[in-house]
């Protein structure tokens, strides 16, 4: 991995020059803090979710998957107490016009003052002034006062605009979650503990423009509402807990870049009595990553009340009737994107290569066939057989461009993990060379061997993958 403070800019650079993700709208000039996934950027997060799935959902029996609305009735974001809460702190530069989050400003210009979300305006204010913070745009100091910003999307329902068609683009997916759990629980008969999980869009009003794909409008989200006996939520927030630390490893994550922070009183949102955000170490410093949030009975409860619906949960053994508590573990997917390409990002010296050395299940092509000499028919021809029989297990490159050196660079530089090499060799010995990425290894592999081969290798790289 890399120690480079200019990290960040090289991976943005990568990103754009290799088809990961681009800056959105960039032809009308762009539009801040939105970002499209480019063929390679799109496989590579298709491929993260697919992995979150089979982890939380496919490989568990007390999780059930859905795929809920983004679009809900008003209601649902009134009784969850986001069209009151869901809030960030807004401060704006009165000579330059910046606007930007006041406890983002202070956290960039005092980053020893710590995490100061959820305190009071006043004293944001207070800070801001006895430290004299410069806007970062203009050098001035000619601030507004600190006030509050929700977050939520207003769009209209219909074609006439009032305030009866209002409605929210989601600002989260749990809520969707909460307002099926009754559905969920008269046809599929769960029993506690159980889950409900989803991954999807949400969107969020963001004031502060952030550092690439770490802070945008919309935003890949996966999260699931775990519910429990209320006399069991500690028991289960360590578990989360735990297995959310396992998760951050198994996809090959630096443990020492990785740490568990509280949040104090003040930051908590309106919902959760405890929260803990599993932090990785930007170049910037400490931010989320992921959160763990324990939110009591809050959002049954007043979705019950407001609804007049009977969220209750019945024991079949005693026959008790009772609302469960909420464990709610949430990982943030387009964050998470740029996480790990950070994170695996390589620049080997000694070679004069980049590599993003990124667990093989996860990068988007699992291998690349090339002719040794694109100019030799009967080498093409060969080659293009081999590459059409393995797309049949998983995504393969194909590249018949410049020299072989030229070749290996390109797929290091994307994170492929094996390159496969068809010489006048394999034309007599049906078999042909496959590089290693990491290694630069090279090895003989029979063709008729070489589905299996790979197979097993991309298996075997799953987890803990190296960072030599």
């Amino acid at each position: 991995m890399s120690t480079d403070s200019n990290l960040l800019d090289k991976i943005v650079a990568l990103c754009k020059r290799r088809g990961f993700i681009y800056p959105g709208s960039e032809i009308y000039g762009g539009l801040a803090n939105t970002y499209d996934f480019g063929p390679l950027g799109t496989e590579f997060k298709r491929n993260l979710i697919n992995y979150w799935w089979k982890t939380f959902v496919a490989n568990r029996e007390d999780m059930y998957g859905l795929d809920t609305s983004i679009l809900m009735s008003p209601r649902v974001w009134e009784a969850s107490g986001h069209t009151a809460n869901f809030t960030n702190v807004l401060i704006d530069c009165t000579n330059c016009q910046l606007r930007t989050r006041a406890d983002h400003l202070i956290e960039d210009a005092l980053p020893d003052k710590g995490n100061v979300e959820g305190l009071p305006l006043e004293e944001l204010d207070k800070i801001i002034a006895e430290n004299k913070i410069k806007c970062p745009k203009c050098g001035k100091i000619a601030w507004t006062k600190v006030r509050k910003f929700n977050q939520l999307f207003e769009t209209q329902i219909g074609i006439i605009t009032s305030g009866k068609n209002t409605a929210y683009l989601r600002g989260e997916l749990a809520q969707g979650m909460f307002v099926d759990f009754k559905q969920i629980l008269d046809s599929m008969h769960p029993k506690l503990p159980f889950g409900l999980a989803q991954s999807g869009k949400a969107f969020r009003n963001e004031i502060t423009m952030g550092k690439f794909t770490f802070r945008t409008l919309e935003f890949d989200l996966a999260e699931f509402e775990y519910f429990v006996k209320p006399e069991e939520w500690e028991k289960w927030f360590e578990y989360w807990k735990g297995t959310m630390w396992e998760f951050a490893k198994d996809l090959g994550l630096t443990p020492e870049k990785l740490r568990w922070r509280a949040h104090s009183k003040e930051e908590l949102s309106h919902y959760s009595k405890r929260t803990e955000d599993l932090e990785y170490k930007f170049p910037w410093g400490y931010k989320e990553m992921w959160g763990l949030a324990y939110r009591t009975d809050f959002d049954l409860t007043n979705h019950m009340k407001q609804s007049g619906v009977d969220l209750r949960y019945v024991d079949s053994s005693t026959g008790e009737k009772f609302i469960p508590h909420v464990l709610e573990p949430t990982f943030g997917l387009s964050r998470l994107v740029t996480i790990l390409l950070m994170d695996s990002y390589w620049e080997d010296t000694e070679k004069q290569r980049v590599v993003l050395k990124l667990p093989a299940i996860l990068a988007p092509f699992k291998a690349a066939v090339f002719p040794l000499l694109p100019n030799k028919p009967e080498l093409v021809d060969k080659a293009r057989k081999i590459y059409i029989d393995l797309r049949k297990y998983f995504m393969v490159a194909w590249d018949d461009r410049g020299n072989i050196g030229k070749r290996y660079a390109a797929q290091d530089e994307i994170g492929t993990p094996f390159c496969v090499t068809i010489d006048f060799q394999s034309l007599e010995d049906e078999a042909v060379t496959v590089r290693d990425r990491d290694t630069a290894k090279q090895e003989r592999v029979k063709i008729s061997q070489l589905s299996d081969f790979l197979t097993n290798k991309i298996n075997g790289k799953t987890i803990n993958t190296s960072r030599n």
